[in-house]
């Protein structure tokens, strides 16, 4: 039996969205920046640990400065957010917990995963002591540059979105 689950990609314009989404569905990566319009939608089979094949359905939406301006039809029928900020840029996180109370009141039932990303541009351990004095929780440390945590972290994501 083949499962189907809407993943939804979120976030300030820049922060690497589409890259990580590229580097998980296709497994590459491009230094050249192209904005996203709209939303881009591609589909990877992903095989679970139990043997079942399950299509995640990635919507990569363009990026917003505010999380309210991203078009409400694109978040229905969501299975889950991943909420994408730069680690090298404050301004793509200085608001995040207001982004995700936004979402978490708006779709109670859809999890939200928050991925730092362009983590081969800092001090790893030094941003998440800074994270953690600003009680942001970041459920992961990304680089779709060089492809850390990227398959690893989609593929944790599917087996809990399918329990």
């Amino acid at each position: 039996m083949k499962l189907s689950k809407k993943v939804v990609l979120l976030g300030h314009f820049g922060v690497g969205k589409t890259s990580l989404f590229r580097r998980f569905v296709d497994n590459e990566f491009s230094e050249d920046y192209k904005v996203t319009l709209g939303v881009q939608i591609k589909k990877k089979v992903v095989e679970m640990p139990d043997g079942r094949e399950l299509s995640m359905i990635i919507w990569d939406t363009e990026g917003h400065t505010n999380i309210e301006d991203t078009r409400k039809s694109y978040l229905l029928g969501s299975h889950a957010f991943l909420y994408v900020f730069d680690l090298t840029r404050e301004e793509t996180y200085k608001n995040l917990q207001q982004d995700i109370d936004y979402l978490s009141q708006n779709h109670p039932k859809v999890p939200i995963k928050v991925i730092g990303n362009k983590v081969d541009l800092v001090n790893e351990k030094e941003m998440l002591k800074k994270f953690k004095e600003h009680t942001i929780t970041i459920d992961c440390l990304t680089s779709a540059k060089t492809n850390k945590n990227v398959q690893n972290f989609f593929l944790e994501l599917s087996t809990e979105i399918t329990q």
